[in-house]
């Protein structure tokens, strides 16, 4: 808890407001610190409580944690009979991480803002307006424009509609994309007194938001790596801990292209978290080590993915959270050889830069 500044944690427009709805933001982001254990993000509470005096003599935790479970936020209704986070609880931590890193977001009423040059799933209405052109459907036809137009042109009293006088509201191509965003849990997440899961978990997690409320026809895949690489969904992000493993980039990119391989749609891409070198692969039922430096095999059959990658066209994005040289070296061969692209971040800014990439990705042709 050291370095702990629980004014961060609530927002401007909350700092002077409602007592619960101050804390509840404090204790979600001690749930993500602590992988969803309830009891021990409670303790904490406790110590802050009695570090930064969050409550009075009116308002306890012992007040705010009956009104987590009184609103839905907790349970103990499962087989242990233990104090577990609830689906609204899940949510809430995602909408909350969504707000933090990528600012509040209208819902879209489309299913799916990206511009590219491959075939969608139709077209969909913007705001943009153009004169009329021969072919445009009436469904486009601005009336509202369109009459303004006419009366300005022929005047009041001798109103007329010309064709000169139309205008149409233009159409967007609707697509979908698909995107696997891989997370890097070996144990050189939390070394050197760093922790590098959470900020990971936390842009995971608004991630996550911002598809489901924005580009609801996407797909987002979730794939963890160490020894090996598995999927995850989207509730088990907040619970996501490291593990005492190597780093497999190998197997990640392996599963996060299998995914991408069923999907349909033709724009693909990968997301990669991570802050150490791959140091493992798997050889039938063993595993080949070397976490000394980089491992000539290793390195070789990483980059070979990352071609593979690459003539599938799937370009992989990758947020380095380390500054050694020689890793910068090695993720740079990796970003020429997939053509991909790559960025050396501080804990600090990795949200903003992931939001920025997947928005260009919606600004260009990935192809």
């Amino acid at each position: 808890m050291k370095g702990f500044q629980f004014s961060d944690f609530i927002p401007p427009e909350q700092k002077e407001g409602n007592k619960f709805d101050q804390l509840l933001n404090i204790f979600q982001q001690l749930l993500l610190l602590t992988s969803g254990d309830v009891e021990q993000a409670m303790s904490w509470m406790s110590q802050l409580d009695r570090q930064y005096g969050l409550t009075d003599d009116k308002y306890g935790i012992g007040n705010f944690f009956d009104e987590l479970k009184e609103k839905g936020y907790l349970t103990e209704s499962n087989e242990q009979g233990k104090i577990v986070m609830t689906p609204k609880s899940e949510q809430t931590i995602r909408r909350s991480a969504l707000e933090e890193i990528f600012g509040k977001l209208e819902r879209s009423k489309s299913g799916g803002n990206h511009q590219t040059p491959y075939t969608g799933t139709g077209d969909e209405l913007s705001s943009d307006m153009r004169t009329y052109q021969f072919g445009d459907s009436l469904e486009q036809i601005s009336m509202t424009e369109s009459i303004r137009n006419a009366q300005i042109n022929s005047g009041v009293d001798d109103f007329t509609l010309m064709e000169r006088d139309l205008e149409v509201t233009q159409k967007e191509q609707k697509t979908q994309t698909s995107t696997v965003l891989m997370i890097d849990i070996s144990h050189s997440m939390i070394l050197y007194g760093e922790d590098r899961i959470t900020p990971a978990k936390k842009v995971a997690l608004a991630l996550v938001e911002l598809i489901k409320i924005k580009y609801p026809k996407d797909t987002l895949d979730i794939v963890v790596f160490g020894n090996d690489a598995w999927q995850i969904q989207a509730k088990e992000l907040p619970y996501l801990e490291v593990g005492p493993y190597h780093t497999n980039t190998v197997a990640g990119l392996e599963l996060a292209m299998d995914l991408l391989r069923r999907r349909k749609n033709k724009n693909k891409q990968i997301f990669m978290i991570t802050d150490g070198k791959p140091t493992c692969l798997k050889e039938g039922i063993k595993y080949y080590k070397n976490s000394f430096g980089l491992d000539r095999k290793v390195v070789s059959k990483t980059l070979t993915l990352a071609a593979q990658a690459r003539r599938l066209e799937i370009p992989v994005t990758t947020f380095m959270i380390a500054s050694d040289p020689y890793l910068k070296q090695f993720v740079q061969e990796f970003t020429k050889v997939n053509n991909g692209r790559a960025y050396y971040s501080g804990l600090q800014g990795l949200g903003n830069m992931m939001f920025e990439d997947f928005q260009r990705n919606r600004r260009k042709n990935i192809k």
